[in-house]
């Protein structure tokens, strides 16, 4: 009986979400560029569909950003009316963005061919390891923001 070895990175943690998350979004990148936006476009469309205005700085956050890359891409954005900038009326220098009407439908569209791509990803798994990845996942990160 031959035992063949595992390389590290093929059992390594970081290396297999990585790995993962690449190739499953690779697929649904392609609607996404479809429909007119960058990657980067998307996931702030994705992050303000369902929040309230975010600061710049909140959103760079949760869009896996760099604050500065943030800022370029929201100009982009706010001249082709995706997005808007409100001043928060208790500090002038804050800023919060927000969907405009396009905005909301481009993030509408894409938000639900997302959910069916994912639906497709969780079908190409057994059911228990379907049901228990995001909860992991969650954990993980739980985790690590302690």
């Amino acid at each position: 009986l031959k035992m063949t070895k595992v390389r590290f990175v093929e059992s390594y943690l970081l290396y297999l979400m990585a790995v993962a998350s690449e190739r499953a979004s690779d697929s649904f990148h392609v609607q996404v560029r479809n429909a007119g936006l960058r990657v980067p476009e998307w996931r702030v469309l994705a992050c303000l569909i369902d929040s309230p205005p975010l600061m710049v700085t909140e959103l760079a956050d949760l869009a896996l950003l760099e604050q500065s890359r943030m800022t370029k891409i929201i100009d982009q954005m706010d001249a082709r009316d995706l997005v808007m900038r409100k001043p928060d009326p208790r500090d002038r220098r804050r800023v919060h963005i927000s969907l405009t009407v396009e905005g909301r439908a481009i993030a509408l569209s894409l938000v639900n061919k997302a959910k069916d791509h994912e639906v497709e990803l969780m079908a190409s798994l057994a059911d228990t390891d379907a049901a228990r990845i995001k909860p992991v996942l969650m954990a993980l990160l739980q985790a690590l923001s302690a």
